[in-house]
Order: structure tokens, then sequence, then C-alpha cells
């Protein structure tokens, strides 16, 4: 009997290793059918799964001197930023420092505010609370919107043409008011938007009296040995990783702008796969903020069709997206140059990948349906 015994758990063995053999076939197809793409130069995903037994992590591509990439490069994660930014504000939620419900002119001086919030005559600045930052419901413009009131040359333009530049935050700030206008009142609306972020970034800054990447790293990276995890243009000490994989903005690469530094709180963290399955694992499992505070960043509000806004996170139900993906959710979040960080709580999967080009947000939610969809067939 005791020989059966191993004999049929032998058969089992065999059994799933050939079928993660095969998913796993099926997954770097999928990969390489992105990397085939005329602007797609390299590819990273990574997926990990303790009650599946998947821990994957697939790099492909080049940098343009024709070097392969691999897991030692870290990528540009983009607005996967505003979860590290919104975790950050739960840390000093739990430790008393302030409340989600706080308006946001308790800690930004009046030059910040004034002039932030005039909506047909009427100044809103002192009913903007960090909830409505952190859930993109403030009704402040977008300072990346390349349509500015003005007709002006709009950020996203001057990162490519003023690549030299280096932003500060109050800069980025001071721009949106010249150059935009607000769009509702607060909590009257949703609008995704940069300048929320930089706005909580700010205010981090002045409750904890560090500078963001110090407070990232201090509270985040560190703790959670996220090693190859850094805040862009900012952080120091970093020469001994890897070199960045290569960021493309159509047929350009970016990656060593200092114009970049347009995206600071709202998304300008460089990371791996496994730094950030890391950082899901402990978010998730209440080891960076509370339980209560969790649930707090959950409570979602329509954003568009399949897709809720939390504090700082995402939910994507991808059958509501189109029939033919699974029924399945994911909650994280995604960056404009087709990065994603999602965990799946009804399969105990977590994911995250890049296409590294920034006009492949849409392909990348559908490479997530259908890697998702491999994981989960297996």
């Amino acid at each position: 009997m005791k020989k059966i015994t191993l004999f049929l758990s032998f058969l089992m063995l065999n059994f799933i290793i050939v079928a993660q053999e095969g998913m796993i076939a099926e997954i770097n197809k999928l990969l390489d059918e992105e990397l085939d793409k005329d602007n797609v130069h390299n590819v990273f995903f990574s997926i990990y799964s303790p009650t599946k037994s998947i821990d994957l992590h697939s790099v492909k591509g080049s940098f343009s001197d024709g070097s392969l990439v691999s897991e030692a490069n870290p990528f540009y994660t983009a607005s996967i930023g505003k979860t590290f930014t919104a975790t950050t504000l739960g840390i000093l939620v739990d430790r008393g420092k302030l409340h989600f419900d706080d308006p946001i002119s308790k800690y930004l001086p009046d030059e910040i505010m004034d002039g932030l919030h005039i909506l047909n005559g009427v100044d809103y600045k002192d009913s903007i609370r960090l909830s409505h930052l952190l859930q993109h419901t403030s009704g402040l413009p977008d300072y990346f919107n390349r349509e500015t009131i003005d007709g002006s040359t709009g950020i996203f333009d001057l990162i490519m043409t003023d690549k030299e530049h280096f932003w500060q935050p109050s800069e980025l700030i001071q721009f949106s008011k010249a150059h935009f206008r607000p769009n509702f009142a607060p909590g009257k609306g949703y609008l995704y938007t940069d300048t929320e972020y930089v706005l909580l970034g700010m205010i981090i800054e002045e409750v904890s009296k560090m500078p963001l990447h110090d407070f990232f790293a201090k509270e985040i990276f560190e703790p959670l040995s996220m090693n190859s995890t850094y805040l862009n243009l900012r952080s120091t000490g970093k020469n001994a990783l890897g070199k960045m994989a290569e960021l493309y903005a159509g047929g350009y690469e970016i990656s060593t702008f200092k114009s970049l530094s347009a995206d600071w709180a709202g998304g300008a963290i460089i990371s791996t796969g496994k730094d950030l399955i890391r950082f899901q694992i402990a978010l998730f499992g209440t080891e960076l903020v509370s339980e209560e505070t969790l649930n707090k960043m959950q409570e979602w509000t329509y954003e568009t069709v399949g897709m809720t806004y939390g504090y700082g996170l995402r939910k994507i139900k991808f059958s509501e997206l189109d029939p033919s993906f699974p029924n399945l959710e994911v909650i994280g979040h995604s960056g404009s140059n087709g990065t994603s960080m999602y965990y799946c709580p009804d399969e105990d999967i977590y994911l995250v990948g890049t296409l590294n080009q920034l006009e492949s947000s849409k392909d990348a939610v559908i490479l997530l349906a259908r890697v998702l969809e491999k994981c989960t067939n297996f």
C-alpha cells in the first residue's frame, strides 16, 4: 500500500510539473507576441502564487545597444507609484499623524493653496480632503493633460523637448494652476489626475519632515528588502544596481531624461517584479497598514466600465471589460507605460509586468487578462 501511495504521489507531482511547464510555455508565447510588436522593445512579467506553487519571472527583449535585458534590470513603474504614495498616507494615518478626512489646507502653504481650485467664481481650496486626492475626486485638473486652456505647450511635450529640465513638485502645481482649470467641485465627480498625488507627496514630506524618497526607503523599501527599488532621479546610492530597462515614448528612448522628474509622487518608482510582489504581499497582508486602513483604501468609486478606484488602488473586473475575459477581479494599479501590479484574491495570484512603452496601456490590460487565464487553467 505504501508503494502504491508513493507511486501515485509521484504521478501527481509529475502531472503538476508537466502542466506547469505547459502553462509557462503558453505565457512566454503571449510575451513573445507582445515583443514582436514594432513599438515594444522589452517585456517583463512576474507571477507568484503560494497556493498554486507558481513563481515565474520572465524577461524578454534588449537594450538599444543590442545587449539583453535580464531580471537584474529594474524598470520604470509609472503610476504604480500611486499605490506607494497612498500606502504611505495609510502608514501616517495608522500612526495618528493625519486623517483621511483632513482638509489639505491644514498641511500645505498659502502659495500652493491660493488659486488651486476656483470654479465658477467659488474657491473650494478649503473643501478638498486627503480622501479626495487619494481617490481622484477633488476636481483638480491633470497637469499631464496636453490640452492647456491657453494653448501653451503641455508638460508631456516639454518632457520630450526640454529633457534636461528638472521639475520640482511646487513647479508642477504652479504649472497646473496657470494652464488648467478645475473640472468639478470636490467630491462631485471623478477625474484621474497626477496633480493630486503631487500634493499628497508634498503633504507626506510636511508631516514626516523627510523627503518622499527617504520616507519610501525607510518605511517600505528597506523593511521589505526591496533592494532593487528606488525613486527615479531622487534616490541616491543606487549605482550598484542593474541598469534600468529602457523606456520608450513612440520611437524615442526616454529613460535618461531628467524631465521625467515631472513624474514624482504620482509614479516615478523604479523596481522589479520580485520587489513589487513582495510589496503586494505585505500590503494585502496588513504588514504595512492596518486592516482598517486597508479596507478604507478599498472603498471603490466608479472609474470606467470594468474599473473602480479606491485610495491609490484600482479594481478591474475583466468580464465587464470583455465577455471573453475570465470572470475574475484583480486589485492593484496600472501605469501609462504598460505596467501592471495586481493581486487576484480569488486565485491567490500576484502579477507584475511591463511593456515599457507609453502607448501600450490597453495592450497591457489585455495581456494581464490572458496571462491570468493561463494561470487559472493550470
